[in-house]
């Protein structure tokens, strides 16, 4: 009973924290991602600019020191749950890549949309980090894509998808193709098969979070698929060739819940 107790406790905890963010907050973070779109103050992932340092570089990155619902963190001890499968209503819209010198983004305009705990959340855009930033068990991941949805009632609403080495993967091949070589670069691209990006089993881990860069803000429900998908060595390669090391360092869950699905 006490079990049962607190999976309920968790799903309604979990329901209302992005409806908590405020609409100022949201308004500035409206294209806001993973992936840190921003111009000033400098950060990076390494050296006197780096994750350790992000709290000190501007009073508006305190959250990065300070919150205790940071991302990314490690997928371990979750709680199993009934949750739902989400529904994924993601459509050919129009695609424009861009490299913004923290990684390669795709930019998503009418693309559609998911469905979370009575919200629907439109798709913004997609992105990619290497080396994993979330860890399944203490185990790191080559890449991980980072699907960034917005919601004007509930916040930010993030999957996550782990590749590891194997087949070349179709969907991800003109991705890697168009992505510019240069921070600041942009180029349209063509329709693109986003279902394919995702992996044939939707068994998931749930919690609430952040934004894995400044401005930290926690305002983001993370759903980050269990079983990964498989990308090329030689596409893999071609990211990090770009990005050797775009992966903030996972974060203390804290008194967090962690759920995962039974599916």
């Amino acid at each position: 009973m006490i079990a049962n107790m607190n999976r309920r406790r968790a799903l309604r905890l979990l329901g209302a924290a992005g409806a908590a963010a405020c609409p100022v907050c949201l308004a500035k973070l409206a294209m806001a991602d993973t992936a840190g779109e921003h111009k000033a103050p400098h950060w990076s992932y390494e050296g006197e600019a780096g994750p350790e340092q992000w709290g000190s570089l501007s009073p508006d990155f305190k959250v990065c020191d300070l919150g205790l619902q940071q991302s990314p963190i490690d997928l371990v001890g979750a709680m199993r749950a009934e949750l739902s499968p989400i529904p994924i209503s993601w459509s050919n819209g129009q695609f424009s890549i861009l490299n913004n010198g923290h990684t390669i983004q795709v930019n998503c305009k009418s693309s559609g949309s998911i469905a979370i705990e009575g919200h629907d959340f439109d798709l913004l855009q997609f992105h990619f980090h290497h080396p994993s930033e979330h860890k399944l068990n203490d185990q790191s991941f080559d890449l991980e894509c980072h699907f960034v949805h917005k919601s004007a009632q509930a916040g930010l609403a993030v999957l996550g998808v782990f590749f590891r080495p194997g087949a070349a993967n179709a969907a991800l091949q003109p991705v890697f193709d168009a992505m510019p070589a240069e921070a600041g670069q942009e180029v349209p691209l063509a329709g693109l098969d986003l279902n394919s990006l995702l992996p044939p089993t939707r068994g998931y881990f749930r919690y609430k979070g952040s934004l894995t860069t400044p401005p930290c803000g926690e305002i983001v429900t993370w759903t980050v698929f269990k079983d990964p998908i498989e990308a090329s060595p030689e596409q893999i390669a071609k990211f990090a060739g770009l990005f050797p090391m775009n992966a903030r360092p996972v974060q203390n869950l804290n008194r967090r819940f962690l759920l995962e699905s039974n599916s």
